[in-house]
């Protein structure tokens, strides 16, 4: 582990373009909202806790006012530490968490339901009957026949489909069945969709603008991200109209302005964009090969397959990682739902007092004394893939204590990388030469390095580890003019701790095993989440 002097963003002797650029990542458990100068270091932030709401036992939502609340309280306050006014802002940048979506009366405005969280499983039993269904099976069978006469990318990424909850695409089918408000309203063309980025757009500019962009789109799993549109098939085979979805712009793109009487001034909207593709903007993920982690609530390894669409045999899923004018660059990603969430879990459960504690508690250890830990609270992503896995301590024993507990679960953060790293480089076929990591739980040290032990490769991680919201700000400051380009952006980023492998892989493999064991006893514990 080797320390680096770096703030967020460099210092640069060069004039500083008038005004600050505004970056706000709408996560999952917080909303944030950075103030930066033209040197990408910063002058102003706030954050809040976003209210999670739980009504059943796998439902995860939103309540779309308090959030709108929550967003103009953040955004003024950010505004306010750094000592400024809202007419010196240059531009407005808008990470948001991805697939979370709402649908709302267009006539009125009036949402018909809350925000549906990207970690809500209720449509877990759906998702299974459709996967296993005759009918799926059947369009993976004609779609590999058809991709061997035709080599189509198209029809290769049918022959792998395979719905998740994590999509919205079978979320939404859900409300459909289970919100006849919802189903008459599009019958009558008076239904609006959108994810958390095309609705606070609406509510900025007070309903005169509504559009989403490609990394948000791409996020639904509704996109046909070979065609750059959403997708007529999914549109057919799951009878949802294609126009409730909102029109799609470029990332960095003048969407317009914030009405005058929201903040006391307009300023320009001039990037809208996903936030784990927000995040790989940030880190300057912008060469083929490059390869971050961002440990947030969840942990989202994301590598840039350039103009190329990777087709997956694992599960992983084709993104757009933004779109610039011509410039269109994609992903390939494979996440893990429960990283962030699982620690402040066990927080509430005063197994800690803070955070900061838990590097030093599982230091504090040689092993975690035969604890295993599954993360398991929105089910298990790829490679398992079972949304009715259960979350679970595996192993204690009376001699076990709160540090082994801990460690438990910091191990399993570290697991989980490696399963995701493994199955991202096989899949993908590359290596990378380095890890770039950030979001919250990158700051501690001891699962930085644990990670970089299991994958045997260095890992970098920034002064700032809200990368999402530098994205954001990097996105609709090139729109603006408040940077030139990408060169001058790779020059605002000096890593402030790398982390370099100490021990070998194999060293982990006992302590690996039983917990792969843990998580084999962990699968299908639930049934259906909702009748």
């Amino acid at each position: 582990m080797e320390g680096a002097a770096g703030p967020g963003g460099a210092s640069s002797s060069s004039p500083s373009p008038a005004g600050l650029v505004l970056g706000v990542d709408v996560g999952s458990t917080v909303l944030r909202c950075h103030v930066y100068d033209a040197a990408a270091a910063l002058k102003g932030s706030s954050a809040k806790p976003v209210e999670v709401l739980r009504p059943q036992p796998g439902w995860v939502e939103l309540n779309p006012d308090s959030l709108w609340t929550l967003f103009v309280d953040v955004v003024k306050e950010a505004v306010q530490v750094a000592g400024i006014q809202m007419h010196q802002i240059a531009a407005l940048g808008l990470s948001t968490q991805r697939s979370t979506f709402i649908t709302w009366n267009k006539k009125t405005g009036k949402p018909f339901h809350n925000f549906i969280s990207w970690q809500d499983v209720r449509a877990g039993e759906l998702t299974k009957i459709w996967n296993r269904s005759f009918l799926m099976k059947t369009v993976r069978g004609i779609s590999s026949l058809l991709h061997f006469f035709t080599r189509s990318s198209q029809f290769l990424l049918a022959s792998y489909l395979s719905f998740t909850t994590q999509h919205i695409s079978l979320r939404l089918a859900w409300i459909l069945q289970h919100i006849t408000e919802v189903e008459q309203a599009i019958k009558e063309d008076n239904c609006c969709f959108g994810t958390i980025d095309t609705w606070l757009l609406y509510k900025l500019t007070k309903g005169s603008v509504y559009a989403t962009e490609y990394s948000n789109a791409s996020s639904t799993g509704f996109f046909d991200p070979t065609k750059m549109q959403w997708s007529m098939f999914l549109s057919k085979l799951l009878s949802i109209p294609v126009s409730i979805f909102p029109p799609v712009q470029d990332t960095s793109h003048n969407f317009g302005s914030v009405d005058a009487e929201i903040f006391g001034a307009p300023i320009k909207i001039t990037a809208l964009v996903a936030d784990q593709q927000a995040a790989m903007f940030g880190e300057c993920c912008f060469d083929v090969g490059d390869l971050k982690v961002t440990m947030g609530t969840g942990s989202f390894w994301d590598v840039n397959t350039g103009s190329k669409v990777h087709t997956s045999r694992k599960g992983l899923y084709p993104l757009v990682g933004w779109k610039i004018g011509k410039e269109v660059i994609y992903l390939a990603e494979g996440n893990a739902s429960d990283t962030g969430n699982a620690i402040k879990w066990a927080q509430s459960l005063d197994l800690f007092t803070s955070a900061d504690e838990t590097s030093k508690m599982a230091h504090s250890l040689v092993n975690s004394g035969g604890v295993c830990f599954v993360p398991s609270f929105s089910g298990l992503q790829i490679p398992v893939n079972d949304p009715y896995a259960c979350t679970s301590f595996m192993g204690i024993t009376p001699s076990t204590t709160k540090n082994h507990l801990v460690r438990a679960m910091l191990e399993s953060i570290a697991f989980r990388n490696k399963q995701l790293y493994d199955t991202i480089t096989r899949d993908v076929g590359i290596e990378p030469t380095s890890i770039r990591a950030d979001g919250g739980v990158s700051k501690n040290n001891f699962v930085m390095q644990m990670t970089s032990d299991l994958t045997n490769k260095t890992i970098s991680r920034p002064a700032s580890t809200d990368m999402s919201c530098l994205g954001a700000a990097f996105l609709a400051g090139l729109a603006v003019g408040f940077w030139n380009d990408k060169e001058q952006l790779k020059k605002l980023i000096r890593p402030d701790m790398v982390f370099k492998p100490q021990k070998e892989p194999e060293e982990y493999e006992p302590a690996m095993s039983n917990w792969i064991k843990a998580v084999q006893r962990s699968l299908s514990w639930y049934s259906q989440t909702s009748p």
